[in-house]
């Protein structure tokens, strides 16, 4: 954030809250100068209480504190109206602060700065609390990778190392580039990338992603991304730049900050001229309540506490497995009307498994699955792999022969001098099997057994367990419409749009044709609504592009997916669009507190100070008070 910001529209205009927001002013030297400065201003006081001491001494003390607490204000206000920027937070302690030295006000001008320096340290260090969580839950940057060279072990840093070499990963260091494991086994802590508390287990051909710790066993990895492309750099760069997108309350705040501050300087000179040129009067006492009215009217507490509930709540939904690119998504979370879902991999596990076992002909349950087994086991494809696991036993490959493979249609083979056909119902017609055609959910894998029909298995891709409870969960928050857009065929896209009970599902759909269903969608949404589409991230690019809110189900590691979507959820958890839902509503919350307190308590003590009720010490309370007091509230987003 730039260090100063008045007038010019694209930061809002308080350059002391932006350092505030930069959390600057806690070192020891900052507290040494605020004792020295607040020790100074109560002999000041002290010596104002003895009717005998030479007053100019509690003056000189007084100017003494003034320039020690102030003196770095002045000087920015100075050097900013040189640049053009004159309407921000110093120029308004500024003008105020040496308006009650020329007044005669000594006592007060230097509480104002002292107060208002107090203040700002606390200020600093509820703001640099809030980003230090999120820089501790974001601390994935490795800092160096064992690189394997010339058969030694060397240390060196990750943006040297290149795609294809080898590096070592020992016990408790973080893994410092994408690769895949060659050698070794262990736990890892992805709780930095995912919000998983359990332990993820890595063994010799599992893709590990940077910014994951080893917990215990070595581990020899073949560097497959470079440090730039790596994941941990992906998500730092994604956090890093949230702030740049802001969300329409921050822009709110931009646009008035703009014209009110100019507007309450205008109104202080008028409260100060005006009523002793037409009423008459003591001059003093009207310039007096123009500087007062001038300490109030800093806004202080939205410029620093809005940005600051958004930037908590990017890292509060970060602690939940959700990376959130801006604040204007995360708002954008708070008006959802349609949610469109992809259907594999985003509400199913996108796993095949099986789920039905029907015997024919007097062979038995067990029987039939092994000799399905028996078919499949020199096949690759996912449903060979899904039935060779369900059936969990050996199978001696050396004992089968005359093995074929029919394209679209199945798999043939001999085993202990019986003939094994599997395949689907276009093979048992092309054996001349007689058997029944399935009509049920799912893929169906027929089995014959020397030309006997032995049974049939379903082959079905499995619905994730809280798929059920997100689709409830959004109905709940508000969402009108869900709608279920996948390639999938017709019967068993229904099948599971009926059993999670979905609105409304488009079957067969190239990406093309999802697009286009989308854009019927946005057609449909109401004027204030926003539409949301989840999917895999990978091959839904172009739809979650397109959406309001794109959101990428389970893609960590998917550069499509960290490209394409607006929010990435870090795991294969519907549900945890549910919960960064509730940490958007949660900031929403936060911020419309802060901005109705802020400006309620601004109002009330403007006018109190322009009919000359608030002295300089409640306007104190009234700048640096609040603002203090909507940062606090505004730091139990991260917390939340």
């Amino acid at each position: 954030m730039s260090k100063s910001c008045g007038g010019s529209g694209k930061r809002a205009d308080c350059a002391g809250c932006a350092g505030k927001m930069e959390g600057k002013g806690g070192g020891r030297a900052e507290i040494a100068r605020l004792i020295a400065g607040g020790g100074i201003f109560g002999a000041g006081i002290g010596t104002m209480l003895f009717a005998d001491v030479n007053q100019y001494a509690a003056i000189a003390l007084f100017v003494a504190s003034y320039l020690i607490l102030g003196g770095r204000i002045v000087l920015r206000a100075l050097k900013n109206i040189t640049r053009g920027r004159v309407f921000d937070e110093n120029f308004l302690m500024s003008v105020a602060t040496i308006g009650a030295f020329i007044i005669g006000e000594y006592p007060e001008a230097a509480a104002v700065m002292l107060f208002y320096q107090v203040g700002e340290y606390f200020q600093g260090l509820a703001v640099r609390r809030s980003r230090r969580s999120i820089a501790d839950l974001m601390d994935i940057r490795p800092d160096y990778a064992n690189i394997i060279m010339n058969g030694e072990i060397t240390k060196v840093a990750p943006d040297s190392v290149k795609i294809g070499d080898i590096i070592i990963v020992k016990p408790g260091e973080k893994i410092p580039l994408d690769g895949v494991v060659i050698e070794g086994e262990s736990m890892l802590d992805t709780t930095a990338l995912t919000g998983e508390s359990v332990p993820r287990k890595a063994v010799v051909t599992d893709t590990v992603l940077s910014g994951c710790v080893n917990q215990n066993g070595a581990l020899t990895i073949e560097v497959t991304k470079t440090f730039g492309e790596s994941t941990a750099a992906k998500i730092l760069d994604l956090v890093e730049n949230a702030a740049a997108k802001k969300a329409p309350a921050e822009n709110f705040i931009t646009t008035f900050s703009r014209y009110y501050t100019p507007a309450v300087v205008a109104l202080a000179a008028l409260i100060a001229a005006i009523p002793p040129l037409l009423m008459g009067g003591a001059w003093a006492d009207w310039v007096h309540r123009g500087l007062v009215f001038l300490v109030i009217s800093c806004p202080c507490a939205l410029v620093i506490s809005i940005p600051l509930s958004f930037f908590g709540g990017i890292g509060g939904a970060s602690k939940k497995g959700v990376l959130v690119k801006g604040g204007n998504y995360l708002e954008a979370l708070n008006k959802l009307d349609i949610v469109a879902f992809d259907k594999t991999g985003t509400l199913t596990k996108g796993v095949f498994k099986v789920t039905g076992v029907e015997p024919s002909n007097g062979f038995g349950e067990s029987e039939l699955i092994r000799f399905a087994a028996t078919a499949e086991a020199l096949s690759n494809h996912p449903i060979a792999l899904s039935i060779l696991k369900f059936y969990d036993g050996e199978i001696d490959k050396a004992a089968l022969s005359d093995y074929n493979e029919i394209a679209g249609h199945g798999v043939s083979v001999r085993s202990n001098g019986k003939t094994i056909s599997a395949g689907n119902y276009k093979l048992m017609a092309l054996a001349g099997v007689s058997c029944t055609r399935a009509d049920g959910i799912g893929s169906t894998v027929y089995i014959a057994v020397d030309g006997v029909f032995a049974g049939r298995l379903t082959i079905s891709d499995e619905i994730k367990p809280d798929a059920g409870k997100t689709i409830a969960a959004l109905r709940s928050k508000g969402v009108r419409k869900i709608v279920m857009l996948t390639g999938d065929n017709q019967q068993i896209a229904e099948a599971i749009a009926d059993e999670l009970a979905i609105d409304e599902v488009y079957s067969e759909l190239l990406p093309g044709q999802k697009v286009e269903k989308l854009e019927l969608l946005d057609a449909q949404k109401l004027h204030s609504g926003k539409l949301a589409f989840v999917g895999d991230g990978i091959n839904d690019a172009p739809v979650l592009a397109r959406a309001d809110v794109g959101i990428a189900m389970g893609a960590l590691g998917s550069d499509a997916a960290i490209e394409a979507a607006d929010i990435v959820l870090m795991t294969d958890e519907p549900f945890r669009l549910i919960e960064a839902m509730d940490t958007a509503r949660f900031t929403g919350r936060v911020v419309w507190q802060n901005i109705v307190f802020a400006l309620g308590v601004k109002g009330a003590f403007l006018f109190l100070g322009a009919i000359g009720v608030a002295t300089m010490w409640e306007a104190v309370f009234a700048d640096v008070g609040v603002a203090l007091l909507a940062v606090f509230n505004a730091s139990r987003v991260g917390r939340g």
